[in-house]
């Protein structure tokens, strides 16, 4: 066991009362929201295939809670062979590289297609998550699911931030999302795994909707 596991088995300790509630909302809802948008996802899956060749779902590798991957899914917005694509372009344009750097990630990334953009934009393309949280991999509200070659970029901030599970929605995504660089997004999220509360959980989880009908910092 690892010292995040430690700190975080004492505090779900304390707060094991909270924690049953928020895995019982989580399964309830994950499952409800399965059933209610399988229309949506069927339209969704349909629109991807038509545009582009490539599977319907982006499946990868993420850190979980006490640092332990698991298998994270989402609707694939972006072209296929992304990555091999990504590497070469960072290689010959500096500028774009330096922005990949510093956020992890590309505010008008060339690799996402019509329909991812349109996904991401209305926060669509994580639909698929719902399994994951139901699966208990995920909950609903937590930190973002990073990437197992992010972990060294974590730095100091890793043993804190899996001390929680990965959620659908959370501290970052309602507090500028794609405006915020990648280590205040680290620091956000940081914060939030020390001070969680089933308070703050009910907080993010609303207000994500008023974020999402805003498209506040989503991708362009």
């Amino acid at each position: 066991m690892n010292s995040a596991e430690l700190v975080a088995d004492t505090i779900s300790i304390k707060k094991q009362p909270y924690l049953v509630v928020k895995r019982i909302l989580d399964i309830v809802i994950s499952l409800f929201g399965l059933i209610v948008f399988s229309p949506v996802l069927l339209i969704v899956a349909i629109a991807i295939k038509l545009e582009s060749k490539g599977p319907i779902l982006y499946a990868h590798d993420r850190i979980g809670q006490y640092g332990k991957l698991f298998r994270f899914y989402k609707f694939r917005s972006m072209v296929y062979d992304a990555d091999d694509i990504l590497y070469n372009k960072l290689l010959k344009d500096e500028e774009m590289a330096e922005e990949y750097k510093i956020n992890k990630k590309l505010n008008r990334d060339p690799r996402i297609t019509k329909v991812g953009r349109f996904l991401r934009k209305t926060s669509m393309d994580e639909l698929p998550q719902l399994w994951n949280v139901l699966k208990g991999d995920m909950s609903l509200v937590g930190n973002r699911p990073y990437m197992p070659r992010e972990k060294e970029d974590m730095g100091e901030y890793f043993n804190d931030i899996v001390k929680t599970k990965p959620g659908l929605t959370g501290y970052w995504q309602v507090s500028g999302r794609s405006n915020k660089s990648f280590k205040k997004r680290l620091k956000l999220e940081q914060e939030y795994s020390n001070i969680y509360s089933f308070k703050l959980d009910v907080k993010i989880f609303f207000k994500t909707f008023f974020v999402v009908f805003n498209h506040d910092g989503g991708a362009k």
